[in-house]
């Protein structure tokens, strides 16, 4: 707890309280159920576009937004390293394929924007297909909304510092040390350049048909609430009923006898070696 009462993790970061965030992020979960239903029934496409540095937590914003959705409404599109026929297409081929249909939800977790960044910084295209991007993207965005796709681009902003201490984080845990790969780390002696393609990026795609906002990320939960929060509120939807359902009585057994136990495999009951069994 900081001196001015404010809550922090162990470095030292502001943090939402955790019961003003579980409360919060609750009521707009629900929100998204409803979101999610007036979609389907309406017949609606909504893309969202999750960029940003590495580390800047885009993923754990992600796993809240679908959290309690339905998986066949709402996925979620993490394209991998594009094939050698991939890499001969038309740039944004591969990704109108995991453009929505009507009554689904698609959440770019990072997207064509890889031209701009990684790719861009790192090498990995020629300036002249960079061009192209930025001259291409606009149009292919514009296309996209005056089909009635409702596009939403969110950019995790986290500051230098933070984005270091979350590295370190991951090397030392093991359950997330996969998250991080040797052209993550190398992000860091690249801060500048990625600044600069980000600016010169907003400069040719932020449009009026598809903008982009900025989320300040430095705090993980107060991102994650600020990020779901506007996003409810740039969708006009409304709370659909869903169909009256009654749960049914149980019909009379019939003389139903279940096969001995010991005739099928059963999973060892690991945690019955558990401490604090019944607790």
């Amino acid at each position: 707890m900081g001196g001015d009462g404010a809550v922090t993790d162990g470095h030292g970061q502001r943090r939402l309280p955790g019961a003003v965030y579980r409360q919060e992020l609750l009521r707009l979960q629900t929100e998204l159920v409803k979101l999610q239903e007036w979609v389907r029934a309406e017949g609606e496409r909504l893309v969202v576009v999750f960029e940003g540095r590495d580390a800047a937590g885009k993923g754990g914003v992600i796993k809240q937004v679908t959290e309690r959705l339905n998986p066949r409404v709402a996925r979620v599109a993490a394209l991998p390293v594009p094939t050698e026929r991939e890499r001969t297409q038309w740039y944004f081929q591969r990704y109108t394929a995991h453009l929505p249909a009507a009554g689904e939800i698609v959440l770019f977790d990072r997207s064509w924007y890889n031209r701009a960044g990684v790719e861009h910084v790192m090498g990995f295209c020629t300036e002249a297909e960079h061009r192209r991007f930025l001259e291409q993207c606009p149009v292919f965005e514009r296309l996209l909304t005056e089909d009635g796709i409702l596009l939403r681009k969110y950019w995790f902003s986290v500051s230098d510092t933070v984005q270091e201490q979350r590295f370190r984080d991951r090397l030392a845990d093991p359950t997330r040390s996969w998250k991080l790969s040797a052209m993550d780390l190398e992000s860091i002696t690249r801060w500048e350049a990625y600044s600069r393609a980000k600016d010169e990026m907003f400069q040719h795609t932020d449009t009026r048909h598809a903008p982009w906002y900025v989320v300040e990320s430095d705090d993980k939960r107060s991102a994650r609430i600020n990020m779901i929060a506007h996003l409810l509120s740039t969708v006009p939807y409304h709370d659909v009923p869903g169909p009256a359902l009654q749960l049914p009585p149980r019909p009379p057994a019939t003389g139903y006898r279940r096969p001995p136990r010991d005739r099928q495999r059963h999973v060892p009951d690991h945690a019955a070696g558990l401490g604090g069994a019944g607790g």
